[in-house]
């Protein structure tokens, strides 16, 4: 898909080595404002170096434009300012801090008090437990908790582009309904969502558009309806 006005995010032959190996292999994507794009693949496609290159936190090779600024050489903290959030896999939470405390690091970039603490509020409404729960400790909640937390905490940073990777990780089925139920509810006040996700059948369920990620590759990329009605997915990913 060719950029436009409209395109948020245009990666042009992202490279990523570990060493002398190469986990991404110049892949080109774009995203839309307002899209939910999923991006899909087994263990080690690339997918999580993909998103860590976005958010600076690994070295890459080829252009990111953000809302039409190329951030290659920014420092990974300056994203968060620009509108650029990450839900790293494994939830990432501050497990010796509150839920409070975590919520209240997703805004340490911003100074608009106000603002913070009517964010805040749009959050408790959207993950109630996370209320709930304010002043426990972020090791003790559930798996599924956490991501809540990691969820609602990007959100403090009033992301325009959320990266999620992973978020159905480790979570029992209905905890993953409720994940995805939340992510949509997002998505549906207007930010734009780049989803990494193994479980392929969920996340071009949840997307609108998708591509998949194979051995550092884009190998295909298409509406998330016609990939998950593509015969390859369906043997590759989805187990028929």
């Amino acid at each position: 898909m060719p950029s436009s006005a409209a395109t948020m995010l245009e990666v042009i032959n992202l490279e990523v080595q570990y060493g002398g190996i190469a986990a991404v292999k110049g892949i080109s994507f774009v995203v839309e404002k307002g899209e939910m794009v999923a991006l899909i693949g087994a263990n080690g496609a690339g997918k999580t170096s993909t998103l860590k290159a976005l958010a600076r936190m690994l070295p890459s090779r080829g252009s990111v434009r953000f809302c039409g600024a190329e951030i290659n050489a920014l420092p990974s903290h300056r994203l968060i300012g620009l509108g650029l959030g990450l839900v790293p896999e494994g939830r990432g939470v501050f497990a010796r801090l509150s839920v409070a405390e975590n919520l209240a690091m997703g805004a340490y970039s911003r100074d608009d008090n106000a603002e913070i603490a009517a964010d805040l509020e749009r959050v408790y409404e959207m993950l109630p437990r996370l209320k709930e729960r304010n002043k426990q400790l972020a090791g003790t909640l559930s798996g599924g908790e956490q991501q809540m937390l990691a969820l609602g905490r990007a959100l403090l940073g009033r992301p325009q582009l959320l990266l999620l990777d992973e978020p159905s990780m480790g979570l029992a089925p209905l905890m993953v309904q409720k994940v995805f139920a939340t992510i949509q509810a997002v998505a549906a006040t207007g930010v734009t969502i780049l989803l990494v996700e193994q479980n392929a059948k969920l996340a071009l369920e949840t997307a609108s558009r998708g591509y998949v990620l194979e051995s550092g590759r884009i190998t295909l990329a298409d509406t998330a309806a016609n990939l998950l009605a593509d015969p390859r997915v369906r043997e590759a990913y989805l187990g028929e």
